[in-house]
């Protein structure tokens, strides 16, 4: 745990005694619910825009606007969701912050549900995070026994109840309709968009807000700071600040906190020691496995922030920053990545479900010293055939990964390639170019 800049989200989670429900008061905590609560609905929501809180989940979609969404007259029930199903590779800050200062996601929970007249919120919390789950659940019930939560918390005339609910293990529930079947009772699958937008056709066919753990843990901040108070942070469209996950060869691995616009090789480098004695940077995918990865010569003058990782050719997706450095081998690593997307397919769309596994078994079949001219051809046309075809992002997650390997790393798997032709000593005619 780190903090590069200003402290916003990690400001109290280095002490240990933060999970408590009386520390976190000492050092603030509930006071910006207690104004939240002197504040109308939309004047919570306004407030939310014009801070341009966007996002953390990975998609960054302007917070603010998603609640504007629910409809305003509605007879139906209100929920909101917390989406703590933090599962793609590369990213564990959801987990610091339910470890370490679960309070703080509560009372942006609070604030949120108060901002669309929720009476009724769930976090759905990924099934092997065991121990987050027992810090979240002890401090809720902290907050009931308090009158925090249930009828008229804070003594005012806003009822919350909020559950957590265990997830069972799909990457795939991390995709917010998915997570509603999954809620429901149903198999994890996401659903058509439109008709099932979930602010007006959420869980149990009614108004819905989800959003990310970390999303609703800035929400706090803006409210005790005011709006203005978080624009001065970031960059001009990119608001605040981010917590980033940094994993792989490096020496300071860890959850940094910093603002919208750090350089992506000063983070590297120097905040966190950069990679290992004797070894060069080589690679970094830096929005979690699901985008593209980009070669060390093009990380030069990258900042973190939205804009300028797509300039660079990948996202910041959610932040999960995987580091490489010269010893890794490109083709291993993408067989490693290409398993667990075709693993985690939840197979309601034929592209995903049969592209998934016959992409990994090609690649499988060139990390062996098996491949054939026009395998990488193969790979790349199956990609253009899921890109786009499915129904939620999962296909996408799948074959940007598996596009952007080959595309940077072009000349390792040609080498892999030729030097199995060469060592089997056979032919290769285009009868055996799309076998597996």
């Amino acid at each position: 745990m780190a903090t590069v800049n200003g402290k916003i989200l990690l400001k109290n989670a280095s002490f240990n005694d933060q999970h408590l429900i009386d520390k976190c008061e000492e050092r603030g905590g509930y006071s910006a619910i207690r104004k939240a609560l002197t504040m109308s609905p939309p004047e919570i929501v306004e407030e939310v825009k014009k801070a341009g809180l966007r996002g953390r989940g990975g998609g960054g979609f302007p917070t603010g606007q998603k609640w504007g969404f629910i409809p305003k007259d509605t007879d139906k029930p209100i929920y909101l969701i917390c989406n703590a199903d933090e599962s793609e590779p590369g990213t564990f800050k959801d987990r610091l912050l339910m470890e370490r200062d679960p309070h703080l996601v509560i009372e942006g929970i609070m604030i949120a549900a108060r901002a669309i007249k929720a009476e009724w919120a769930c976090i759905y919390i990924r099934g092997e995070y065991g121990y987050p789950y027992v810090r979240l659940q002890k401090a809720i019930n902290e907050c009931y026994e308090r009158g925090y939560l249930g009828k008229g918390i804070f003594g005012s005339d806003h009822n919350l109840d909020i559950v957590v609910h265990r997830g069972a293990g799909a990457y795939v529930c991390g995709e917010e309709t998915a997570l509603l079947e999954s809620l429901e009772g149903n198999k994890g699958q996401p659903r058509l968009k439109p008709p099932y937008y979930p602010a007006v056709m959420g869980l149990h066919n009614c108004p819905t807000v989800v959003n990310n753990v970390e999303t609703y843990a800035a929400i706090p901040y803006i409210i005790e700071a005011g709006s203005e108070a978080y624009c001065k942070l970031g960059t001009e469209r990119s608001k605040g600040t981010k917590l980033v996950c940094v994993s792989g060869h490096i020496q300071k691995p860890g959850v940094y906190e910093i603002e919208f616009g750090y350089p992506l090789l000063k983070l590297l480098m120097e905040d966190c020691g950069g990679t290992f004695p004797g070894r060069k940077l080589k690679a970094v995918i830096p929005g979690g496995s699901s985008v593209a990865v980009l070669r060390a010569e093009e990380l030069e003058g990258v900042t973190l922030d939205y804009e300028s990782l797509q300039a660079a050719g990948s996202m910041l997706g959610s932040a999960g920053i995987i580091v490489m450095d010269d010893s890794t081998d490109m083709i291993e690593a993408i067989v490693n990545l290409m398993h667990f997307y075709a693993h985690e397919s939840c197979g309601q769309c034929t592209p995903c479900r049969e592209g998934g596994h016959w992409i990994a078994k090609v690649f499988e079949r060139i990390a062996r010293g098996e491949g054939m001219p026009g395998d990488l051809e193969l790979i790349e046309d199956i990609c253009s055939q899921i890109n786009g075809r499915t129904i939620c992002l999962f296909g996408e997650a799948l074959a940007v990964p598996a596009q952007s390997f080959i595309r940077k790393f072009r000349d390792e798997f040609e080498a892999r390639i030729r030097e199995g032709i060469s060592s089997r000593k056979v032919s290769s005619f285009p009868i055996f170019q799309a076998s597996l």
